[in-house]
């Protein structure tokens, strides 16, 4: 994760437990951490994982929470594997049930969302993981009006949460392999699907679009949103380069 908030008053290094670790698709799974303190992030934000080896050595990443704050001393986080990825690979092929980690966090002021303002959310693969904690904590509080969330990602294998993807408060446009039944042909998400979108209410006045993936993504992500004639100091962008 890079394009990041100023920080929020971070915890110092504590240890979680893992609870449990699930597949979400072939190449990311989620780990859920049971924590010393009751989880108190704002959605959107970030920890950091610290590793130590025996001889001393750490290494370090950021990852987003998945999770919606809900009062409980745990969170969620869904790490992606990337080749030969130092940290990404101990948390794939290294950790049990069980086992503890030392996280930091969280942090993160800027792509945050305060559940009250009306908002857009535009995912790109992994992207959807800050933005995932944002639609959790509106539905946890009757708030699913309030947002509108697009999913942009390659084929119905490589989607992230699939079973929590329904509902007129989310797209999901595939851009190379559709599932059975769709009938919007494969390709990359364009300025004809946003204006199909219903968006909240009261957006287009003082409403805030969040878009959260690749570079790449972000980029073309935001010049849609602004070619709504949504203004640019109302579009908060989170951009993920490789987290090893």
């Amino acid at each position: 994760m890079t394009d990041a908030a100023a920080p929020s008053r971070p915890s110092p290094w504590v240890m979680a437990r893992v609870l449990s670790i699930r597949d979400e698709t072939a190449r990311a799974r989620t780990i859920r951490l049971a924590i010393p303190e009751p989880a108190t992030h704002r959605p959107g934000q970030h920890v950091v994982v610290r590793l130590t080896a025996p001889d001393g050595y750490t290494a370090s990443r950021s990852y987003s929470i998945a999770s919606a704050p809900d009062g409980s001393s745990e969170l969620e986080l869904t790490v992606e594997r990337l080749d030969d990825g130092e940290v990404s690979g101990f948390l794939h092929d290294g950790l049990d049930v069980g086992d503890e980690i030392e996280i930091r966090g969280p942090i993160g002021g800027w792509f945050v969302w305060d559940g009250e303002t009306p908002a857009l959310l535009l995912a790109g693969g992994s992207g959807l993981v800050p933005v995932m904690s944002m639609l959790r904590f509106a539905r946890l509080h009757d708030r699913s009006h309030l947002l509108r969330l697009v999913v942009s990602v390659r084929g119905p294998d490589d989607l992230l949460y699939a079973d929590e993807l329904s509902g007129p408060e989310v797209t999901t446009v595939f851009t190379r392999a559709n599932p059975p039944g769709r009938a919007r042909p494969p390709g990359r998400l364009t300025v004809d699907d946003l204006r199909l979108i219903d968006l909240p209410s009261g957006f287009e006045a003082d409403g805030i679009a969040y878009v959260c993936g690749s570079a790449g993504f972000a980029g073309a992500a935001t010049a849609l949103v602004e070619a709504l004639g949504h203004p640019a100091d109302r579009i908060r962008v989170e951009r993920f380069g490789p987290t090893a």
